[in-house]
């Protein structure tokens, strides 16, 4: 099994996503995203294109529900070597997208628009990661912040 065979995360499981909606707080949500396309977009239709061309259109088809929401994006950068970690986890693109609250990322899935846009990102993405964080403050060494344990 090739890595390009190998099954990755796509999309949450329903268990995951019942408890992202359960963990209610105020405040902006932080998404880390981590994705490695794959080599070709794998559309059911069969429309033909890289898996960067697939992301591409789902980042363009779902841009304006993202901002309806208030959802904008805080930081991005191309991932160049892992450090730390399996070498098998190899990231094409990692970004951070910031909700103003659970209930904004909750409702992405349910607009239509959006829903029509996301076939490309299931064709496009051979592996990912979202992880949610809550946002602190910046402090003066690593991994000294003013984010709250609870």
């Amino acid at each position: 099994m090739t890595k390009e065979d190998a099954p990755g995360f796509i999309d949450p499981t329903r268990e995951r996503f019942a408890e992202f909606r359960e963990q209610q707080r105020p405040g902006p949500v932080h998404m880390l995203n981590l994705v490695r396309f794959r080599e070709l977009a794998a559309y059911e239709d069969g429309t033909i294109a890289t898996g960067a061309e697939a992301y591409a259109s789902y980042a363009r088809e779902s841009a304006p529900v993202f901002k309806r929401l208030g959802g904008r994006q805080i930081w991005i950068g191309a991932p160049e070597l892992m450090l730390i970690g399996p070498e098998s986890e190899a990231w094409d693109i990692a970004f951070i997208a910031e909700y103003p609250g659970v209930d904004a990322f909750v409702q992405m899935p349910r607009d239509p628009d959006y829903r029509k846009a996301v076939r490309h990102r299931q064709a496009a993405v051979a592996d990912s990661r979202l992880i949610r964080m809550r946002p602190g403050v910046p402090g003066e060494g690593f991994g000294i912040t003013g984010v709250s344990q609870t």
